[in-house]
């Protein structure tokens, strides 16, 4: 079932390790999800071409939620080789529309309609209605946005503060920081708060003890050791990373004033299921100095619906088409774009 006149929209969510892909065929409904490994695609063209025979639907209008900052055509990802041109892409796809935004901002997109059923509360607090709302999530590396509320609408922020300075907040994330100052020059929050970033966490806690380490564990196969509890440091690394996790989210809360609450995304942390709840997270999150007060009344919430950053996406590219209508195919005057800063809005709820 399709309610669009021109055929079902394409969504999707390119992240450093999977390309999520999906169809959109009526407001809201996405269907034909499918998720397939970036390394085994040359390029993103590739991935999309491989989506588009699998699931044999025409497709119009498309966009792509992508894990790199966006700012005009030429784009080359931060955690993987794939650059592409976005006209380039949508010539070669016979897209009328193609959108590229970032994958943290449609994800913010998302957070307005997510429920009780979608989330996981991480301690106590209550949001603030039209507050600002923070966002951050660890998976190939660390996504940061937010909403702010502006004149009855939400206006998501285009974010790339996983990139800021690494802040350590006790001896242990000392040390850990200066074993990576003797391989990078600029240690940033993303290098530990992020999938690898777990296995760097690791290898530098064995590191200052003498203690022999596995480099080829993967970090899933880390947090898997941590979770069953037959692996002291690998608990100790994932330890580590959730109280890292929480400064990097109370850094978020008093920059924006995120009364509005603080939502956790991305690839790691809903796969810690429970223990997520009583780790060093929300205690860290708490621990803000003359602040501890105002943080410890915001809520935190993990996102535990599947693919939320393909509906925010998809809501992206519904508002475009409504502020700049296609001309029906088979016109040949076609273009890409990316959208705007105010055509990245919805509607306060």
């Amino acid at each position: 079932m399709n309610d669009y006149i021109d055929g079902p929209r394409l969504v999707a969510d390119i992240g450093g390790t999977n390309a999520r892909f999906a169809l959109e065929t009526g407001p809201g409904r996405i269907e034909a999800m499918l998720t397939l490994a970036c390394a085994d695609y040359p390029r993103l063209e590739d991935a999309v071409h491989a989506y588009l025979a699998h699931c044999g639907a025409p497709v119009a209008h498309a966009v792509i939620a992508i894990a790199n900052p966006v700012d005009g055509d030429a784009i080359r990802m931060t955690n993987h080789h794939w650059g592409f041109s976005i006209e380039a892409a949508r010539a070669e796809l016979k897209l009328t529309t193609l959108l590229v935004v970032n994958d943290f901002t449609a994800l913010a997109m998302a957070l307005p309609a997510l429920g009780p059923a979608d989330l996981m509360q991480v301690g106590g607090g209550a949001a603030r209605a039209g507050s600002a709302i923070g966002l951050v999530g660890a998976g190939t590396g660390l996504g940061v946005s937010g909403l702010l509320a502006s004149s009855g609408r939400w206006v998501p922020l285009h974010s790339e503060g996983g990139h800021v300075a690494f802040s350590p907040l006790d001896e242990r994330e000392v040390d850990v920081l200066r074993y990576c100052w003797q391989r990078y020059d600029h240690v940033s929050a993303e290098r530990f708060v992020s999938g690898p970033g777990i296995a760097l966490i690791r290898e530098a806690l064995a590191a200052g003890r003498g203690i022999a380490f596995d480099a080829e564990l993967s970090p899933a196969q880390i947090v898997s050791r941590a979770l069953s509890g037959g692996d002291a440091l690998s608990r100790e690394a994932v330890d580590c990373f959730c109280g890292m996790l929480g400064t990097v989210a109370a850094n978020l809360a008093v920059t924006l004033g995120a009364q509005g609450g603080v939502y956790i995304g991305g690839g790691v942390v809903p796969r810690l299921g429970e223990y997520f709840i009583d780790s060093p997270f929300r205690a860290r999150f708490e621990k803000k100095g003359r602040f501890s007060t105002f943080t410890a009344q915001i809520p935190t919430w993990v996102i535990t619906a599947p693919y939320p950053a393909l509906t925010g996406a998809a809501g992206i590219l519904a508002d475009h088409l409504q502020r700049h209508p296609a001309p029906a195919r088979p016109r040949r005057r076609v273009r890409s774009v990316s959208p705007t800063h105010a055509e990245v809005e919805h509607a306060v709820r």
